[in-house]
Parts: structure tokens; C-alpha cells; sequence
């Protein structure tokens, strides 16, 4: 159990990243990290089958940071199912929306979401509209900033956010919130359909590929840095960052609490300087059918590896407790996660439940 908490500390901008990075490869990387996480357990027997109870975590693409996260926290839980009974498994999926979709629908139990779309699926909004509000939808534990991020080749002609009017963008897959988000931006801008008419939505893992060769000219995508995709692409050809800021995004962050400005620093990736634009927090979530017992057992297998778990991944290297608790959470935390939190003095004991 984790005995000291540390402070909190919320800037009002979100600096990505504090030190110069090395530059191996994130997917290996990941694959050495996870085998650490899990050093030195005792998996001693399991339970019997008829004894344990089997749950899914939905993430997102393999060089993001929620598909090795959703890993950790298996292998973590799994060590010790004999224990508590609870076996855990992991399923790529498109990302955000896709997960919502399915947790509501039962497919999988747990899901990583951007904070936006967190709020949106709760309120029935946007792209929940439709499907009205999922009242159901609860709030478990948050992680590191996603930043808004739009990558071009460095023998190109784009400069600023505007100069991609009619290029050719891939915005992310469908169900994913990168796409979600693309057009809530462009809704902002006021973008026609003539300006938007050469989007594509390719897979996380066909990007760089893509942007090198010249199939597209610039990707879209909200993600954690120092993130494995831009790396990838840095090995394929020479890139550029452009940042995202002005009237729009101004707006967009006063209108909604869900968003916050973001700075990409320049040494991550050896850019000419930081990068401006904003960002959403990555929150893992669940549904309120899913029992106490369960939600409690997966954070309490985190909390109790909590240094274990920051080791994964760079961009949950400033990851605190008290922002995993509450930070960027619209949904009411679930009663699992909330009593914890409370026994460790992480959310108020006066009747709130940290979300926003």
C-alpha cells in the first residue's frame, strides 16, 4: 500500500516531457518494460476456473500508450488472481469511442477514453447524441495528457494549421478520438466540405508509412508523447511538428472543461522549438454493473505497483496519484474506485466523487 502521497501539482499548461529522451523504439521498449512489471511477482497457483472471474480491457493502437497500459495493469492483475479471483485480458480496439460503444454494449469491462469523449458519452453529446446519454458510464482512474498532434514531411510546404485546407489527412480510424476530436476542431474553424474533402482514416500503425511515401500529406492524432508513432516516422523521413493554436482552439478551451492548452518541448524530438496546442487527459472507465469487488481489485493492483506502472511508459513518468484519482473525469468515480481513494485521503470524504 503507498504510504506517502505526493503533491499535487496542475499547470495550467501541460508541459509534455522535462528531459531529452533516447531514441529507441517505443513497441520494444514496451516489451521489456512489461516483463520488469511483472519481475520478482509470486503467480503462485491459480484459482479454479469455476472461482475466477474473467474481464476485458478495451485499449487502442499497439504504438500508443493505452495498449501497453492495458497490459501492465493484466499482468499485474494477473499475477495475483489467485488471490482475488480476477483474471484480466486485453483487446485492441479503434480507441476511444469504439470503447464506450462496447462497454455499453457489455462487448468488453473496462475501457481507456479521453477525457472529452468521457464527458460527451455521459452527457450524450457530439457523437453520442444519437445513443443519448449513458448514464451508466463510470469513471475509474485517470493518466497522462494526450496532446493534439499534427505531423507533415520537412520538404513540405505546410507551416501553420491553416496551410492544410484540401490536403490529404489521415484524422485517425473510425471510432477513434482522434477523428472524434479532428472534427470538433474543424467545427470551430468553419471548414467546408470542399476543405475536408480529402480526410482519411488509416490505422495507427499504417501512419508513418503513409506520411513517408506520400500517400498523405500530414496525420492527426491525439497521443501521449514522447509517443512511439513519432519516432517510427523520424526513422522513415524528416518531419515536422505543427502546432495547433489561435481563435479556435481558444475557444474550444473556454467552452468546455475538458480540454487544456499543451506544449510539445522541441528536445523530445530534436524539433526546431515547443510546439503549441492543447490536449485531453487519458481516463480508464468502466460501467456500473461491473461489481465493487472487481473495480477495487484493479486499482488496487496498480496503486500497490504504482512505481512499477510509471516505469511503462515516458508519458507516465509525472503521473501522481492524486491525478489519477480525479484529474480530467466527468462521469462519477465508480464506488469500487472511489472507497479506495477515499481510505487514502485521494478524494474529499464529504459526499464528492472527484469527477469534474
Amino acid at each position: 500500500m503507498v504510504n506517502i502521497l505526493p503533491n499535487l501539482l496542475r499547470p495550467a499548461v501541460h508541459r509534455i516531457g522535462a528531459a531529452v529522451m533516447p531514441k529507441p523504439r517505443w513497441p520494444v521498449l514496451t516489451l521489456l518494460l512489461l516483463t520488469a512489471v511483472v519481475a520478482g511477482f509470486d503467480s503462485s497457483a491459480p484459482s479454479r476456473a469455476a472461482d475466477q472471474q474473467f474481464v476485458t480491457i478495451g485499449t487502442g493502437g499497439v504504438t500508443g500508450v493505452y495498449y501497453p497500459s492495458g497490459g501492465a495493469t493484466c499482468k499485474i492483475v494477473n499475477a495475483s488472481r489467485a488471490v482475488h479471483g480476477v483474471r484480466c485480458s486485453v483487446e485492441t480496439t479503434s480507441g476511444s469511442i469504439d470503447n464506450i460503444d462496447k462497454i455499453r454494449s457489455g462487448e468488453i469491462d473496462f475501457g481507456y477514453v479521453q477525457s472529452d469523449w468521457q464527458s460527451h458519452a455521459y452527457h450524450g453529446t457530439s457523437a453520442f447524441e444519437t445513443a443519448g446519454p449513458f448514464s451508466d458510464l463510470r469513471s475509474v482512474f485517470s493518466l497522462h495528457t494526450e496532446v493534439a498532434t499534427v505531423v507533415v514531411r520537412q520538404d513540405t510546404g505546410f507551416q501553420t494549421f491553416a496551410d492544410l485546407k484540401q490536403a490529404r489527412i489521415s484524422v485517425g480510424s473510425k471510432g477513434s478520438g482522434s477523428a472524434a476530436s479532428w472534427h470538433a476542431l474543424i467545427s470551430q474553424l468553419g471548414w467546408t466540405a470542399t476543405d475536408q474533402a480529402n480526410l482519411s482514416g488509416l490505422k495507427t500503425s499504417e501512419l508513418a508509412e503513409a506520411l513517408c511515401s506520400g500517400s498523405v500529406d500530414a496525420y492527426f492524432v491525439l497521443i501521449g508523447h514522447p509517443a512511439g508513432l513519432i519516432e517510427e516516422t523520424q526513422e522513415k523521413c524528416a518531419i515536422r511538428l505543427i502546432g495547433i493554436e489561435g481563435a479556435a482552439v481558444d475557444s474550444l478551451l473556454e467552452e468546455t472543461s475538458y480540454y487544456m492548452p499543451a506544449v510539445i518541448p522541441a528536445d523530445l524530438y530534436n524539433l526546431d522549438g515547443p510546439v503549441n496546442s492543447f490536449g485531453v487527459v487519458a481516463t480508464f472507465v468502466t460501467s456500473a454493473k461491473m461489481p465493487d469487488a472487481i473495480v477495487r481489485t484493479m486499482v488496487q493492483a496498480l496503486l500497490d505497483h504504482f512505481d512499477s506502472f510509471k516505469r511503462l511508459h515516458p508519458a507516465l513518468s509525472n503521473l501522481s496519484l492524486q491525478d489519477m484519482a480525479g484529474h480530467g473525469m466527468s462521469a462519477p468515480l465508480h464506488p469500487g474506485a472511489l472507497t479506495l481513494y477515499r481510505e487514502l485521503g485521494l478524494v474529499p470524504a464529504d459526499g464528492t466523487d472527484g469527477s469534474d
